[in-house]
């Protein structure tokens, strides 16, 4: 039996926020290709099925909503260091491997970037199934492309962490290797501690430091900066703490 495709479908960056036209983010051939499908893993079915809704709004759905199989990719278990064992993703692959495409939505933006995804991508390219992934809007490369900082050389390093000593000696040893290598490292924050981290960030980094933050990309009112660390100091932002937010550095 010929297998399925796996479908790395983006969505939009509007979670939490005024919901944007799908139309101003994804091509309406990929929004022709969401409404097509009728199996999907995705990190929450609720908010699948609101994005599916979207899509419904402007292509027909090839099925009822109610009749689509929706299934949440596994988490390990809260506080535990195991991972998920590759059986349960292999599971979630069976629609595939009976014929039938899958599509695999994150939250927002592009699935298996920075998102639990990636070790469903992993388990169909283990089990022979294709895997296809769609264009649409991500955060980390709309916010490097916007930054005007190194976009030959760069690394997206995730979280830092929350409290403030073990912070402000993480954000000192991304800027020593940035300053080696000339690497712009971007960094993400839940947004109501976007403010927080900027604060670390200003007092912590260089003065001749590079900062670069993009805040509510594709949103109404999204906005990027970059300046020297100097004149974040002299000119501080005010931060959303309901938008998400990507932080860009380079120390020369």
């Amino acid at each position: 039996m010929k297998t399925g495709t796996l479908v790395l479908m983006p969505n939009a960056l509007d979670l939490g926020a005024a919901e944007v036209d799908l139309r101003d983010v994804l091509p309406l051939g990929v929004i022709q290709q969401a409404a097509a499908l009728a199996h999907w893993a995705a990190e929450d079915a609720r908010s699948a099925r609101a994005f599916l809704n979207r899509v419904g709004a402007i292509a027909p759905l090839a099925q009822p909503l109610q009749a689509m199989a929706i299934v949440e990719l596994p988490r390990p278990r809260k506080g535990s260091r195991e991972s998920v064992p590759a059986a349960q993703w292999q599971a979630l692959l069976q629609p595939a491997l009976q014929g039938h495409d899958l599509g695999l939505l994150s939250e927002a933006g592009l699935p298996a970037v920075a998102d639990p995804g990636a070790a469903l991508v992993r388990a169909a390219h283990a089990a022979g199934v294709p895997v296809l992934a769609l264009p649409g809007p991500s955060s980390l490369l709309l916010a490097l492309a916007a930054s005007g900082l190194n976009g030959q050389s760069f690394a997206f390093v995730g979280y830092l962490p929350q409290d403030a000593g073990p912070r402000a000696a993480r954000l000192k040893e991304l800027e020593a290797w940035s300053r080696r290598t000339l690497q712009t490292q971007l960094i993400i924050e839940t947004p109501y501690r976007n403010a927080a981290l900027l604060q670390a960030m200003a007092e912590t980094l260089a003065p001749a430091t590079e900062l670069s933050v993009s805040c509510g990309l594709t949103l109404a009112g999204g906005w990027s900066r970059t300046d020297r660390i100097a004149a974040w100091r002299e000119r501080p932002a005010q931060m959303p703490d309901r938008w998400p937010a990507v932080f860009g550095l380079l120390a020369t």
